[in-house]
């Protein structure tokens, strides 16, 4: 008897499963959301995310005038940095460049820079960055620093005599593990994944209920033999399957057209996207019960879902926010996956390096459905 009532059960969910996706499905602009929306938007967020600085505008006094002046101007314009568009032999000019925003960067030469340099003493250059943009002003001044440094070594160990290459205090080498180039794409678009696969969990869970019982056919599936638990299974196994579908999409399109480097295992991925879809689901479900419209669901799917990209880390550093703000960050699903997944993209982690993760993440399925299956219940 128990075997029959196994089967009845499973029979019931099977079918409830069928139903849901056959709905989905039915409106082929339903299938372009699923399906297409994810990959543009993970082309779009590719792109547009990025923090990496290039051709940077940027006026030029040289008083100097020398080779070396020449060749330390070279060294900005060859990094592909910093782009030359105002030159001058004025010191005011430069302040008028910034003012009027035709260059973000101000480089001044002064008089006596090739011959301190052949000296062996250490000349003085003059940066003046527009602050306006603080990332743009913050990158740009590492990328001058970065250069300066770079030819300061190149000419330490060239044509220098033995004094002259003497060492100048702390011989500092600096050297960037995991993503050598700090393009900012390779540590995006990895955590774009998670984005957008909670925005579809929630989508999709968080209408699917509201829909019924706008439509008036949740009262038909609730006198018929489907109980509650067989119903909510019903609705969220499909949202699951489509999430990692739409996963395993998108992480495709940001291998083969970004060429991230994927250094982890597959299978420990996979499990991560497991847990953060069903705590995805919960989060979903949870809206579903205590909204009463497909508006109010829509709205509170946002309201939840902002905040929890913003504390997340995929935007802003959580080091650099107040206290208070990195405690909230721990609630946050979004959070502990992103650290997973650039975990597994960019170092080769393993579930061994990521555990607490891991089991944070699994906690929060496992609370997220119990807490949504009781409110559930309680709803019908």
């Amino acid at each position: 008897m128990k075997s029959s009532g196994f089967r009845l059960s499973a029979l019931r969910v099977r079918r409830m499963v069928v139903k849901e996706l056959r709905q989905l499905f039915r409106d082929p602009r339903t299938k372009r959301v699923i399906f297409v929306a994810p990959v543009i938007q993970l082309i779009l967020f590719g792109y547009a995310v990025n923090t990496d600085v290039r051709n940077v505008a940027t006026a030029l006094v040289d008083h100097d005038r020398t080779p070396e002046s020449r060749e330390l101007v070279a060294a900005f314009t060859a990094s592909g940095y910093f782009r030359i568009v105002d030159s001058s032999d004025r010191s005011a000019d430069l302040g008028r460049a910034l003012d009027s925003g035709r260059a973000l960067v101000a480089l001044e030469i002064p008089v006596g820079y090739g011959r301190d340099l052949a000296a062996g003493h250490s000349p003085s250059v003059q940066l003046l960055v527009d602050g306006t943009n603080s990332n743009t002003a913050t990158v740009a001044q590492g990328y001058a620093m970065r250069i300066m440094a770079n030819l300061g070594s190149r000419l330490d160990g060239g044509a220098l005599t033995a004094a002259q290459a003497a060492p100048r205090g702390i011989d500092l080498r600096a050297r960037a593990w995991f993503n050598p180039s700090l393009e900012s794409r390779v540590y995006n678009v990895p955590a774009v994944i998670g984005v957008i696969v909670l925005l579809m969990c929630l989508l999709l869970t968080a209408l699917a209920v509201v829909r019924e019982r706008e439509m008036g056919t949740l009262e038909q599936l609730l006198v018929s033999p489907l109980s509650p638990g067989e119903l909510m299974l019903g609705k969220t196994i499909p949202v699951a399957g489509i999430a990692l579908v739409q996963m395993a999409l998108v992480t495709s399109v940001a291998l083969l057209w970004f060429d991230i480097p994927l250094r982890g295992p597959v299978l420990t991925l996979v499990l991560a996207g497991v847990l953060f879809i069903l705590a995805g689901l919960s989060l979903g479900l949870l809206i579903s019960t205590i909204s009463a419209t497909q508006q109010e669901a829509f709205l509170a799917m946002f309201l939840l879902l902002l905040p929890s990209i913003i504390l997340s880390g995929f935007l802003y550093p959580i080091d650099t926010m107040p206290e208070i703000f990195q405690r909230l960050t721990l609630a946050n699903p979004l959070r502990h996956f992103l650290e997973i997944v650039r975990g597994i993209f960019l170092r080769g982690a393993g579930i061994s390096d990521l555990w607490v993760q891991f089991a944070v993440l699994g906690a929060m399925s496992v609370t997220g459905l119990s807490v949504a299956t009781w409110r559930f219940r309680r709803t019908l």
